[in-house]
């Protein structure tokens, strides 16, 4: 049975379909940003880059968290989400405890301080987009699963368990989802 009277709203995340092969998408868990009727923003939560943050972002002090791919829009371009909404000006609340982006300069000195770490930041090059309605008619030709997010566990989780374990939030019925294999072909 799958989830109903979930609002497509910022701060939800969907779940791709297990038998989804698109590079970017396949197996991934995206938080939604923003949705509204000019289209919809997010990031791809589970899929780490095997790049060090400093090999990719210049001028900021040391940083032992991974970095995401965040989708295939604006992939020069460096987006974070984090728990510290308090300490970052201009951050965009999407869920309890959890902010998208805010000031640059206050996200380097509390790194600097120590005051961030990858328990409380995480960092993503590029962004997931759809146009009006884009993201509407990928729901109904069932692309995504539409699941409540819970904050802390988006920024703690191990990146490859993250969907899987989406799934299994869902209920007994996609639990076993989880366990679809990846190429159903080599069965």
């Amino acid at each position: 049975m799958k989830p109903t009277n979930i609002t497509l709203t910022g701060g939800k995340i969907l779940i791709s379909e297990p038998g989804s092969r698109d590079f970017y998408f396949a197996r991934s868990v995206v938080l939604l940003a923003e949705h509204n009727e000019e289209g919809s923003f997010g990031i791809i939560l589970n899929k780490p880059v095997n790049i060090k943050f400093n090999e990719i972002v210049q001028g900021f002090p040391h940083f032992d968290g991974k970095v995401f791919l965040g989708g295939p829009v604006s992939t020069k371009n460096l987006f974070y989400i984090h728990t510290k909404g308090d300490l970052i000006e201009h951050s965009q609340r999407i869920g309890k405890d959890l902010f998208w982006g805010g000031s640059i300069e206050d996200v380097k000195m509390l790194l600097d301080s120590k005051l961030l770490d990858p328990k409380s930041i995480r960092f993503f090059v590029g962004y997931t987009g759809w146009s009006a309605k884009q993201l509407d008619d990928e729901l109904k030709t069932d692309s995504w699963l539409v699941s409540k997010a819970n904050s802390k566990k988006l920024i703690i989780s191990k990146p490859e368990e993250l969907w899987s374990n989406s799934l299994k939030d869902l209920g007994n019925d996609y639990a076993l989802w989880a366990n679809f294999p990846i190429d159903p072909g080599l069965n």
